[in-house]
């Protein structure tokens, strides 16, 4: 099975400089961060699972919502797996 890890298409979405993703694009920074600090792969899957554990864990409801708009992003940009 083949990994799928962030293309730089993918990256370069959240860096466009954009003041509309800016907040999506900390989080996802953070997201990346955590896992590397974790000894994760950095791949979509545990990009996404890690954002639905933070939506779940989380009453703020301005957090939520960013958090609902980077994994929609998130979602939105990634490739479907293959073979599924």
């Amino acid at each position: 099975m083949q990994k799928n890890n962030m293309s730089t298409d993918f990256v370069s979405y959240f860096n466009c400089g954009s003041v509309h993703l800016k907040s999506e694009a900390e989080i996802l920074g953070s997201v990346i961060r955590t896992l590397i600090a974790d000894k994760k792969s950095v791949t979509n899957k545990n990009i996404i699972m890690h954002l639905i554990a933070e939506l779940e864990s989380t009453h703020d409801r301005a957090l939520q919502e960013c958090l609902r708009s980077t994994l929609q992003i998130v979602v939105g940009r990634t490739p479907d797996d293959a073979g599924i």
